[in-house]
């Protein structure tokens, strides 16, 4: 079966770059990042996993532990690494694990058997300080994710598991929000004392809270 948003993402001990991870260990009460790439020396994985090197301090300032996953072994990893320092800038510096009995590639359905048999898709999933999955995305193997959009939604997540608010189209950090309908507007006024602008009764926006 599919894991789907709500789920609690499944457990896994795996050999990785940083040792031995016992997955729901290591982010025990932090959001997680856990994001496959279909092959090991392949040239857009070089440039995902370059790029989210890059962005260790924005995770880290949001508290995200990032896992990247390849059915490739372990001792594999460590000349890939070098590569992806050289072209790409940055040295690895999130566990890299290595799943080459693709148990935990089936486990959340990272192959797609019409795509390719053998190989994981690009598949990403969020999960939150509960363990349960927050976000999936799923690209093809061809196309690099995008993963300034990753840490747009993961500001979203966060903001909304804090306050009864959502996002609007497009919204990123520090934009106007949106009072969920479950909030009565009395129970909106004490939350809210400086109003809101209403557009139809249920589609009211405030400014982003803070805190």
């Amino acid at each position: 079966m599919a894991i789907l948003i709500g789920d609690i993402a499944p457990d896994f001990t795996l050999q990785s770059t940083e040792g031995t991870i016992h997955f729901h260990d290591y982010i025990d009460g932090s959001w997680a990042v856990l994001f496959s790439h279909p092959k090991n020396y392949t040239p857009v994985c070089t440039t995902e996993l370059g790029y989210t090197a890059k962005l260790k301090d924005e995770f880290a300032k949001r508290g995200v532990k990032v896992l990247g996953l390849s059915v490739d072994k372990i001792e594999d990893h460590e000349g890939w690494a070098k590569d992806i320092e050289e072209t790409q800038g940055t040295a690895l510096n999130f566990p890299l694990l290595a799943d080459s009995e693709g148990e935990v590639a089936r486990k959340y359905d990272m192959i797609h058997p019409n795509a390719d048999n053998t190989l994981t898709v690009r598949s990403l999933f969020v999960i939150g300080p509960d363990k349960k999955v927050k976000l999936k995305i799923e690209y093809p193997a061809s196309t690099g994710r995008n993963f300034d959009e990753v840490l747009r939604v993961i500001d979203s997540l966060q903001l909304t598991a804090k306050h009864q608010v959502a996002t609007p189209v497009n919204w990123k950090q520090g934009e106007d929000v949106i009072i969920v309908p479950a909030v009565s507007n009395e129970a909106a006024k004490a939350k809210y004392p400086g109003g809101w602008k209403e557009l139809k009764p249920y589609l009211r926006i405030v400014p982003q809270p803070q805190g």
